[in-house]
């Protein structure tokens, strides 16, 4: 049998580094921040000062801006999402849940509008097994949400019901889209790849529907090549490898989420960063008439509309 372990007192010099440790972090919050952008700030000092790593504020500022995303800024579009028709041949469904390696699949019966639920690849094991066992038999209920929803509302509910993934409907009732519980989380960690996450590069450029119609949703470390080739621009990509990469090197610092940077014929907003790098951007085209110069003065009036 082990003997009990005994918390040892601390030594007066380890005493005084952990009181000044709590010290200098309570010295921070007794600020009392008045709105969202002073304890931004707070957060930053405590990161200069070594009391929070990168990751760590990186994810307090994830679960920050988790409260002001909605469902339609990181959904995925309805052109994209994969669809099982519930009266087509079992061994199809099967052949299409193998294809596509996901662990859920909304379910429809006629147009694709029409979803009558979620089938779990795990459940398809039942029709091997049983031949009495039908598809429809094992629909699990759908969650249908707004666009508007607030992702921090959404993850709420996600715990609460147990579900990991809601259809997202436009003001006509129609789908736009759909959401699951590890693209909430992907805004406050960072990426989660599992062993089916093959091509890294396949939804870099995402088109958004509903009131966002015409931009796009670009992850930050989207080669500039690839950037280039999608929007028919000509960014220099001997200056930076990323979409981030250039548009910090051309500010000079890692923009702060909600700011608009400028890049004619292009237009940025700042999604999702942290104090290192740009996460997520929603990229549109400038009205017409704007200047088409991609220049370094294009750069210049970038950071004026991002300062």
């Amino acid at each position: 049998m082990s003997e009990p372990h005994t918390i040892q007192p601390l030594s007066p010099v380890n005493h005084r580094r952990e009181r000044g440790l709590l010290e200098r972090l309570s010295s921070l919050l007794l600020r009392e921040p008045e709105d969202r952008e002073q304890l931004h700030d707070v957060l930053l000092q405590a990161h200069e000062r070594q009391l929070l790593d990168a990751e760590a504020l990186s994810m307090i500022e994830g679960v920050m801006q988790v409260s002001e995303l909605a469902a339609g800024d990181i959904m995925i579009p309805r052109a994209q999402m994969d669809l099982i028709n519930v009266t087509d041949p079992l061994q199809d469904i099967l052949q299409f849940a193998v294809d596509k390696a996901h662990s859920r699949f909304p379910v429809y019966e006629g147009q694709r509008d029409n979803i009558i639920g979620v089938l779990l690849s795990k459940d398809l094991l039942q029709c091997q097994l049983r031949s009495d066992v039908s598809v429809q038999s094992l629909l699990r209920p759908a969650l249908f949400i707004p666009e508007s929803k607030r992702l921090n509302v959404l993850l709420s509910e996600f715990r609460q019901n147990r579900n990991h993934i809601a259809l997202v409907v436009d003001e006509f009732g129609g789908v736009s889209g759909l959401v699951t519980i590890e693209d909430v989380l992907e805004q406050i960690v960072g990426d989660i790849e599992d062993e089916y996450d093959y091509d890294e590069d396949a939804d870099n450029i995402v088109s958004l529907r509903g009131k966002a119609l015409g931009s796009y949703r670009v992850k930050g470390l989207t080669d500039l090549e690839q950037f280039n080739a999608a929007f028919g621009t000509e960014l220099p990509e001997d200056q930076a490898g990323t979409i981030s990469g250039l548009i910090c090197g051309h500010l000079g610092r890692v923009p702060k989420r909600g700011e608009a940077i400028e890049w004619p014929p292009l237009a940025f907003e700042v999604l999702r960063a942290d104090a290192k790098v740009i996460h997520l951007l929603k990229v549109s085209r400038l009205p017409q008439g704007a200047t088409d110069s991609t220049d370094a003065a294009g750069a210049a009036q970038g950071q004026a509309s991002g300062s």
